[in-house]
């Protein structure tokens, strides 16, 4: 039985589960033990229980470091959620959906928020926020991250921001880091990898907000376009839910795809809305289906 490592990515550890289900369905009398090292002597065997109690225990520690973001497509092929300890990209589809683009990464936050309680630190160089503001206090309460967790980081510089960034995803007293970035310029290959490194380190949730997609190699674990779309009308009229289209670009973890999500900011959870249209008529001409039903019979 070769050694359990919990750093291995979750494909490779299903693929264990799915071998060591497989030996332990057909072993008989003589295949209860296994030998450690290759070795065939008796001194070194210890039963493959053991070792699958070991391996499965792993696999749940694995798993609990994942954040769900609770629809159960996206948490699938994102091997249970996104994984904490990890670097995340999020961009804008277009230039125009910055906004719906933040918006969601505030929504993260607010669930990594809700699952270990931790400070939420934004840091921001000073050219992205006279581009795109300030966050709104109010708006971030309704939205479930209260102003009291949340500590903003203004840097003179895109540099000084990606150090700042690189030194606080070490810290373990933070839940989340989110470097917000207008240009990139120094997010290098290099820059990126010590970033995804230090998330490693302080195994919290690292969000990389950029400003407008980028298509360079990058050792992100996700990558996701964020698009905004039209919500549906709450019961009076009015505005509903906000929605967005979340595409999933970049997946170590699993496959991509599109989902169509809202954001419910009472209960702080992620919901896949409805179509919004309704259904084709059926066919005039297509007989009843008890008509059906008598004639097969």
């Amino acid at each position: 039985m070769p050694s359990l490592n919990a750093g291995e990515p979750l494909p490779a550890l299903r693929r264990r589960v799915a071998t060591i289900e497989a030996h332990g369905a057909g072993r008989g009398a003589a295949g209860a033990f296994s030998s450690e090292a290759g070795t065939g002597s008796p001194q070194k065997m210890r039963p493959l229980k053991d070792n699958e109690s070991e391996f499965r225990s792993r696999w749940n520690e694995i798993r609990s470091r994942t954040l769900a973001l609770g629809i159960s497509g996206l948490d699938h092929a994102l091997g249970g959620g996104l994984a904490l300890g990890a670097l995340h990209e999020i961009a804008p589809a277009t230039p125009f959906d910055f906004g719906a683009a933040a918006s969601f990464a505030l929504a993260l936050l607010a669930r990594a928020l809700a699952y270990n309680g931790r400070e939420i630190l934004w840091i921001a160089p000073e050219a992205a926020e006279f581009e795109t503001g300030h966050l709104y206090g109010p708006g971030l309460e309704l939205l479930g991250l209260p102003m009291a967790r949340l500590i903003g980081l203004a840097a003179p510089h895109e540099r000084d921001a990606a150090w700042a960034m690189e030194e606080a995803l070490r810290c373990r007293a933070l839940a989340a880091v989110v470097g917000e970035f207008a240009r990139g310029s120094s997010l290098d290959l290099i820059m990126l990898r010590r970033l995804s490194l230090a998330a490693g380190e302080g195994g919290g949730l690292g969000l990389l907000l950029r400003h407008c997609a980028c298509a360079l190699p990058s050792p992100v674990v996700t990558r996701c376009d964020i698009a905004a779309a039209p919500g549906a009308r709450d019961p009076f009229g009015g505005l509903g839910r906000p929605a967005l289209v979340l595409s999933l670009v970049r997946n170590r973890h699993g496959p991509t795809g599109r989902w169509l999500l809202s954001w419910d900011h009472h209960e702080h959870v992620f919901a896949s809305p409805p179509l919004s249209l309704d259904l084709a008529a059926a066919a005039s001409d297509r007989l009843p289906r008890a008509a059906v039903r008598a004639g097969a019979g």
